[in-house]
């Protein structure tokens, strides 16, 4: 099962600004959607947003519209979610997924299909 790595979380300030990344050592996933998810400690995962296999399609949760933006560089085999105006409420784990089937794009707010995970990186919002 491939396995994706996250990085780039972190302790952030509310008001301010963090970069996350999702990338595939040893594969490239450019021709599939990725998605971003979170999970606070006792809440149930919840859908943050996704994009497309060529960027040209993206979706992010009510939650974070106009906060949280995602994007993606094939060429770099990354994607990449960008978090500001930052909240404590943003405090959680963060992973990112890779639909399997190539090309295939949902925007609904669904881990189905998603058969491809990171570990998670975790993000803490101070107040």
């Amino acid at each position: 099962q491939v396995r994706l790595a996250e990085s780039g979380g972190g302790l952030g300030q509310a008001g301010g600004s963090l970069t996350l990344s999702c990338s595939a050592p040893g594969r490239a996933y450019s021709d599939h959607t990725v998605a971003w998810f979170r999970q606070a400690p006792g809440k149930e995962r919840e859908f943050v947003g996704n994009i497309n296999w060529n960027g040209d399609s993206s979706n992010v949760a009510d939650s974070v519209k106009g906060r949280f933006r995602i994007s993606r560089d094939n060429a770099k085999n990354t994607v990449y979610l960008q978090m500001a105006s930052l909240k404590p409420d943003d405090t959680a784990t963060y992973y990112c997924a890779a639909e399997s089937s190539p090309y295939y794009y949902n925007p609904q707010p669904t881990t189905f299909g998603y058969d491809y995970w990171g570990q998670g990186t975790q993000v803490t919002v101070a107040s």
